[in-house]
């Protein structure tokens, strides 16, 4: 299967769209080989952070090539010949089908690529870690960070009926996780004040910041038995409170995206429930200005994505 930038001259659905790291990758199908059954012709697809996996191990026979210790990432991804996976920079883009999902009509491809990276990093624990309310139930969930990983963790968190309260270091951020993205309510994560009045109210967080910050306020805020979900990497290792998890009975996991089944269950829910990145589309020669303003921190709501199709001048 093929995603090919040649076909943006026969409409907008035909563009190839990729978030910035080159493993979000939208576009339409243009070849497909002759024991593809998933694909035809003319559909859109998606390809996010892997696209192989051993395909025998304990984890892939359970739908988690995710966590395949041979799992090979989209981007600079090797395999067993040498060959080297490219990414979503490329003008095509060749993938067993197992490893791309499809992507339903009428969903805006810019909007849809980074839930193949952003979208499944949340999707998954919140599943997994029994964060969503059942039915007659209620659960109120924190999420720090409101960057491109927290925004659509509180965008599914919504749509799954939970009490949303975004944690966060920037009070200029309350407006847009309140009124924007429909969060009950936002903490300033430096507010003592404020979170010690929060405490113990909590039945999950989901963590998404990179930057090194303390874990122990977070433990604090979860109610018995709460789950801290870590899906952000810091480089430098958080200390670990040990005290408040042994009285609280309380468990630090983490999450890395999700399987192929579990990313197309995503995909098909966030279709359903109208959820999309924010982003910005930017030409591919915008690309140095973008990380400039990534290093600047510039106002980036919440995604650059690339129209690769439409910068890229393909071949006759």
């Amino acid at each position: 299967m093929s995603l090919d930038c040649c076909l943006l001259f026969a409409g907008k659905k035909n563009k190839l769209y990729d978030h910035f790291c080159r493993h979000e990758i939208v576009g339409q199908v243009t070849k497909v080989g002759l024991n593809v059954k998933k694909f035809k012709v003319g559909d859109v697809a998606g390809v996010g952070c892997m696209m192989g996996s051993c395909g025998s191990c304990e984890n892939c026979k359970q739908d988690l090539e995710n966590y395949c210790p041979k799992m090979l990432w989209t981007f600079s991804g090797q395999y067993e010949d040498g060959t080297r996976a490219f990414g979503g920079y490329s003008n095509k883009f060749v993938v067993e089908e197992h490893f791309a999902v499809r992507i339903p009509n009428d969903i805006p491809l810019a909007g849809v690529a980074p839930l193949l990276c952003a979208g499944i990093t949340v999707y998954s624990p919140l599943k997994y870690f029994g964060l969503v309310p059942q039915p007659g139930s209620k659960k109120h969930l924190g999420v720090v960070g409101l960057g491109g990983v927290g925004h659509m963790a509180v965008k599914f968190a919504k749509a799954f009926g939970a009490k949303v309260t975004v944690i966060s270091s920037s009070p200029s951020k309350e407006k847009e996780a309140v009124e924007q993205l429909g969060a009950d309510s936002f903490l300033i994560s430096h507010d003592h004040e404020k979170l010690e009045a929060a405490l113990g109210t909590m039945d999950g967080i989901i963590d998404t910041v990179s930057a090194s910050h303390s874990l122990l306020p977070l433990i604090g805020l979860l109610k018995t038995s709460g789950k801290l979900v870590l899906v952000g990497a810091p480089v430098e290792p958080p200390e670990l409170p040990v005290f408040p998890l042994i009285m609280g009975r309380k468990v630090i996991a983490g999450s890395a995206i999700g399987g192929m089944k579990e990313t197309q269950e995503m995909i098909d829910f966030a279709a359903k429930h109208n959820i999309i990145a924010d982003v910005e589309v930017i030409p591919m020669d915008y690309v140095n200005t973008a990380l400039e303003r990534l290093e600047k921190g510039d106002n980036v709501k919440y995604r650059f994505v690339i129209d690769v199709a439409n910068t890229i001048k393909c071949a006759n």
